[in-house]
């Protein structure tokens, strides 16, 4: 029995249920946090995880990908382009039209990346 990989699975199934209550209490990450003692940062580590981890089981579909930085998606253009996208970093979510300056966006990527 490993003992570590246990204590793993475990601290997951905490994490995905504090995971699913924040976002149906429809509250902001820093908020729901504070209320309950929680780290900020573990949420966000524990959230990485999670993803990483429901990546692994889906099949056919890659790992993340070790080239871009963490908590950063790489976009694919497959089929045709929506009138606008949705970036989310850290939790922060950003809705962006087709005609956003690019430039602006990657400032405000790398101050939320920065946060």
């Amino acid at each position: 029995m490993d003992l570590q990989k246990i204590t793993n699975e475990y601290r997951m199934n905490q994490w995905i249920e504090i995971i699913r209550q924040r976002q149906e209490s429809g509250q902001k990450v820093n908020k729901f946090c504070e209320e309950r003692g929680l780290s900020r940062h573990a949420y966000f580590y524990w959230q990485r995880k999670l993803r990483e981890a429901a990546l692994k089981e889906l099949p056919g579909l890659p790992g993340p990908p070790t080239d871009i930085p963490a908590g950063w998606v790489q976009l694919t253009n497959e089929g045709e382009i929506g009138e606008r996208v949705t970036v989310e970093v850290k939790g922060c979510q950003i809705h962006v039209a087709m005609n956003t300056d690019p430039e602006l966006l990657k400032k405000v990527c790398l101050i939320l990346r920065a946060l």
